[in-house]
């Protein structure tokens, strides 16, 4: 490892104590990235990495919400403000038990990047609570969005901060929030996405992640005069991502043979499409998070305690939350003969995993797979400023061609001396210029 950055990544280690996950973004960027940024001083000279690397606020406040027997908790509430540079700040909000602020700092800087390809002016954040809402009730839920959201209004906006959905918070939380933060500010804004379509959603914004994952795995095929038609597919989790990569793949002539959730995962030779993809949905409006109802109900095999990677198949694709899948998967997944692990999950592989993957397989990384979401609640957005309310297929022609331009520009900048693309260098890159050219612009800010 270059001196000069092992000093680096060593600062950002020693100035940010046990924030393990942020260290793990930081270092697989900063590798990935270093010869470009060596190679062009105007960044070193600025400190670009060094800023990058710090956001520019950490918001962390209590969450004080009563049940529905008259208890009172306390839940720990964040936002992570990281970049403004090309916009302002955009990324989810999530509520589940392990939310933490080196989680939620991971979070936002990879979201940095991750809408910096999506060419819309979007800056990155993210934001969240250590809440878990498996096993409340609806009002609990939403006396828990209305705390939360009577600190965090003071610190959003339509130009300032635009949440959005993420884990543990779907289309009835962000209603939750939107209500109060109308409410207390006296205005209807877009300043969530993700909304319902009553009052200012987009269409397939739920499953938008999910489409974009297929959109990106097929730009990727074409290079190699293939398509996703055919290919026997697993996929973890069963949440909205998992779902709309579900059902495009499906649709599309894939096989998707797994889906999974921290009990175990299920695996059906026969394909998950058409009402068993309808199903994931029931089952997590539930608040269900187990998938063993599925494989009941569909008479498929289950394997509780086990990751869905064992399957031979032709694509893997993590849908799930950071690090689900290890070095032993990977190595499993290219025994089998897969050919392409895409991450739709934010760091989805462990870094293990991720070297060993660029090595042997096609690997593409979150920050580029995954970006369908963002790039819809950005869509979102622009309905929410001029008023209006596109179709389906319009929505749906704007991402496939987002997506194809996120792959077109991962090519330019990954493309190595023997023509073979590395994804993991061309994303980082590519999100790295546009945010670094804007700050240079906005001088020492």
């Amino acid at each position: 490892m270059d001196k000069k950055m092992q000093d680096f990544l060593e600062n950002v280690r020693l100035r940010t104590p046990g924030e393990d996950e942020f260290h793990q973004a930081v270092q697989e960027f900063v590798e990935s990235i270093w010869d470009f940024y060596i190679q062009n001083p105007q960044y070193q000279k600025a400190a670009i990495l060094e800023r990058m690397t710090e956001p520019e606020r950490s918001l962390i406040f209590r969450v004080p919400w009563v049940d529905d027997s008259g208890k009172v908790h306390v839940n720990r509430g964040y936002r992570v403000q990281f970049n403004s540079a090309i916009g302002p700040y955009k990324g989810g909000i999530r509520f589940h038990s392990n939310v933490n602020l080196s989680t939620l700092k991971f979070l936002g800087f990879e979201q940095t990047f991750k809408n910096s390809l999506t060419s819309l002016p979007m800056g990155g954040g993210k934001g969240g609570a250590d809440f878990n809402p498996r096993g409340k009730s609806d009002m609990e839920i939403m006396r828990f969005c209305q705390s939360y959201m009577a600190e965090m209004f003071r610190h959003i906006g339509p130009d300032t901060d635009i949440p959005a959905g993420d884990i543990g918070v779907g289309q009835r939380e962000v209603g939750y929030m939107f209500g109060m933060y109308k409410k207390l500010t006296n205005e209807f804004t877009g300043v969530l996405t993700g909304k319902g379509r009553e009052y200012g959603g987009s269409l397939i914004r739920p499953e938008a992640t999910g489409y974009g994952v297929i959109y990106f795995i097929n730009e990727i095929l074409a290079r190699h005069n293939d398509s996703i038609s055919g290919k026997t597919v697993a996929i973890s989790g069963f949440g909205n991502v998992a779902w709309g990569t579900a059902k495009k793949a499906s649709e599309l002539g894939a096989k998707v043979v797994t889906i999974s959730g921290p009990d175990g995962y299920v695996y059906d030779p026969d394909g998950i499409s058409g009402e068993k993809v309808d199903f994931m949905l029931q089952l997590r409006a539930s608040n269900m998070d187990t998938v063993k109802p599925f494989a009941e109900k569909f008479g498929v095999q289950y394997f509780p305690g086990k990751k869905p990677w064992e399957q031979k198949v032709d694509i893997a694709i993590p849908c799930a939350i950071q690090n689900e899948l290890d070095l032993e998967d990977a190595k499993m997944l290219v025994a089998n003969g897969c050919k392409l692990i895409a991450e739709a999950s934010n760091m989805g592989l462990t870094t293990d995993a991720t070297i060993y993957a660029l090595k042997h397989i096609i690997f593409a990384p979150g920050k580029a797979v995954n970006a369908g979401g963002v790039s819809v609640s950005g869509l979102e957005m622009t309905q929410n400023s001029m008023r209006i309310g596109w179709t389906k297929e319009e929505v749906d022609a704007k991402l496939k061609q987002i997506m194809t331009n996120i792959h077109e520009t991962c090519v330019k900048f990954g493309e190595e001396p023997d023509g073979e693309i590395n994804y993991q260098k061309g994303a980082n890159i590519s999100g790295f210029v546009k945010v670094a050219e804007a700050m240079l612009a906005q001088g020492i800010v």
